[in-house]
């Protein structure tokens, strides 16, 4: 029996007692009543009775414990050209402030807080000095359209908006204030007052009366002290992007949200006090507020955070350049930025230039790593590879390896396994739990384990409706996949991407992963496009790697062959396409669903998560050829 096996044994033998364990890692004002009680909320809700403060457990607790003169942030900004160390004792200094500025501001205990940030030390500081207060804050994506701002603003209702005067992209300024007061003219409803850091790369103009100067505004203010707040109440409100008609603001908890991430820390990721961790997302996506700000100081690590991009600033050694400069032991990241990195640079020339020794785990997150990526990656880095797998509404990872119990052999395209807490299976579309090896829809028995959401903001129905309705008992997840005879889970897509080919059902992310082992391919989307004999037929969209300058058409013959060869006639598969770039949202996940629409003549409004809308331009010409 493997340690993991031991570890999940555990957890099912004594679900509570597992997590009243780890509970005990942390500072609590009031223990707990209960460690689960069914009969609160949509399926029931942890430690209840229990209070706590979640900025206390991030730095106070570590500079009484000390740990004051530790790097508790670390800001990397090659936009900027800047970098800057916080200490712990730093981070309270600036947190208390900043809570006792949002204080003066009218801001108490369950008061909500838009924070409208780019990746700047701020963001994260506001984030902590709402919790410091027992606020709830929201964060919503730095550059969201106006219109996508205003609902959250109508949904939320905050008190206070903090925001920035401009964002940075490499080659070009995105001037914030400007869609933060469109969006506040959209929204019926109006905060009482704003918090803006001016930038000098393009300071804006404040609105009298309402508009308030960040830097100026904590000078002014005295330090506050931590807020008590139940480990049942919300710590955040994080809206889930791609969202039509009312927004769906998933809550996070306090208590439960705590004791998950602490725990993980080390569980997954093998790191500890000391240890420097960086997670290269940005704080407007659940890595960012998980694994950028809460988990890495709940545990007393050194989180690492990023203003830049994999490619362009300077160029493709940018990882590994900060991995090497801060020591970095663990970096998670998205499949996207090592396909990007991939894709400029293939045979690992700028990694060469750095010292990687500190790096001892690569994990990836955000979407399905395809194994040709999973494999490249660990072949140049000479490091586990590690592909988890978790969403928005979890908060943490559903599956993955585990640093602290050993991690498991190599498999390109497997997720992991689940971790303790999580009672995953595959299901029918009856509900009924199918066979090892079966895939199915990935459902988690109820009930979900500590820091997953608990609901919606203000929509318990809605959560019933989106997520426990069509399984009674269970956590429909929404992708695909299966668990293997070995228990690996194996994610082959959202269940929208599962295609029925002349009644046949078949996985685009299976197609997707023989394309991408061909030699030329950097990243690809395959999708299903309308046909009135077959019902749908697939369509491969690839992108090729840097250099790469053989006849297209030569290129598309190799992999519909190669799909004919891996996965047979049945799949139909007989138009590859090679275009510039694929269409992503801003936190690098392909958008299928718009590609499926274009790609069946429908018209396509320009999504708010996209990264670049000309991505849509380009594909649409090559589709439309």
């Amino acid at each position: 029996m493997t340690a993991y096996d031991r570890a999940y044994g555990a957890w099912q033998a004594d679900p509570e007692g597992w997590w009243e364990k780890a509970a005990e890692g942390l500072d609590w004002i009031k223990r707990w009543d209960t460690v689960f009680d069914p009969n609160l909320g949509a399926y029931g809700q942890w430690f209840a009775g229990g209070e706590l403060n979640t900025c206390y457990n991030c730095i106070d607790r570590h500079v009484a414990g000390g740990r004051g003169d530790q790097a508790a942030l670390i800001w990397d900004s090659p936009m900027t050209g800047q970098l800057r160390t916080f200490t712990y004792r730093d981070l309270q200094t600036r947190v208390a402030k900043v809570a006792g500025a949002l204080a003066n501001l009218g801001v108490t205990k369950g008061d909500r807080v838009i924070l409208y940030m780019p990746m700047v030390p701020e963001a994260a500081i506001g984030m902590l000095a709402c919790a410091r207060l027992g606020a709830v804050h929201s964060v919503v994506f730095g550059g969201f359209a106006a219109a996508e701002l205003a609902t959250r603003i109508a949904d939320a209702k905050p008190k206070v908006i903090v925001s920035a005067s401009c964002g940075l992209e490499p080659g070009r300024i995105v001037k914030y204030k400007p869609l933060l007061d469109a969006a506040i003219g959209l929204s019926s409803h109006k905060p009482d007052s704003c918090l803006i850091l001016q930038r000098e790369q393009s300071p804006c103009e404040l609105t009298p009366g309402r508009d308030h100067d960040f830097l100026a505004a904590e000078a002014a203010a005295a330090p506050h002290d931590c807020v008590p707040v139940k480990a049942t109440d919300p710590l955040y409100v994080l809206y889930t992007s791609g969202t039509t008609g009312r927004p769906k603001g998933v809550v996070r908890d306090n208590g439960g949200h705590a004791v998950a991430l602490w725990n993980s820390m080390k569980m997954l990721y093998g790191v500890d006090a000391g240890d420097t961790y960086w997670a290269a997302s940005d704080v407007g996506w659940v890595v960012g507020h998980s694994y950028i700000v809460y988990a890495p100081l709940l545990r007393g690590c050194t989180s690492v955070m990023y203003e830049g991009k994999p490619v362009g600033t300077p160029d493709a050694g940018a990882f590994w350049r900060v991995i090497a400069q801060h020591k970095v032991k663990v970096l998670v990241t998205a499949p996207t930025a090592m396909r990007a990195i991939k894709q400029q640079d293939p045979d690992g020339k700028f990694l060469a230039q750095y010292d990687l020794s500190s790096l001892e785990a690569l994990y990836l997150a955000g979407e399905r790593c395809d194994p040709p990526t999973a494999v490249w990656a660990q072949e140049i880095l000479k490091k586990p590879v590690v592909d988890h797998w978790w969403q928005t509404e979890t908060g943490w990872a559903i599956t993955s390896g585990f640093r602290e119990f050993g991690l498991f052999p190599f498999l390109p395209g497997s997720g992991g396994r689940p971790c303790p807490g999580y009672d995953l299976h595959a299901l029918d579309d009856d509900g009924n739990v199918l066979p090892r090896g079966t895939s199915g829809n990935l459902s988690v028995r109820l009930p979900l384990p500590p820091g997953c959401g608990p609901t919606l903001w203000q929509n318990d129905e809605g959560y019933r409706t989106s997520y426990l309705s069509d399984f009674p008992g269970w956590y429909r997840t929404g992708d695909a996949g299966m668990v293997d005879e070995n228990g690996d889970v194996w994610v082959m897509g959202r269940t929208d991407d599962i295609i029925n080919v002349a009644g046949h059902r078949l996985s685009t992310g299976s197609m997707e992963e023989v394309l991408a082992s061909h030699r030329d391919v950097a990243e690809c989307a395959v999708i299903g496009a309308k046909d009135e004999l077959k019902g749908q037929t697939p369509i491969g969209l690839v992108v090729l790697k840097s250099g790469v300058n053989r006849p297209e058409a030569e290129i598309s013959a190799e992999l519909v062959a190669l799909i004919r060869e891996r996965i047979g006639p049945v799949a139909s598969f007989r138009d590859a396409r090679v275009v510039p770039r694929l269409p992503k949202t801003r936190s690098g996940k392909i958008l299928r669903a718009v590609i499926r629409r274009i790609a069946d003549g429908e018209t396509v409004a320009t999504p708010p998560t996209i990264e670049d809308p000309m991505t849509l331009d380009e594909v649409g010409q090559v589709l439309r050829r």
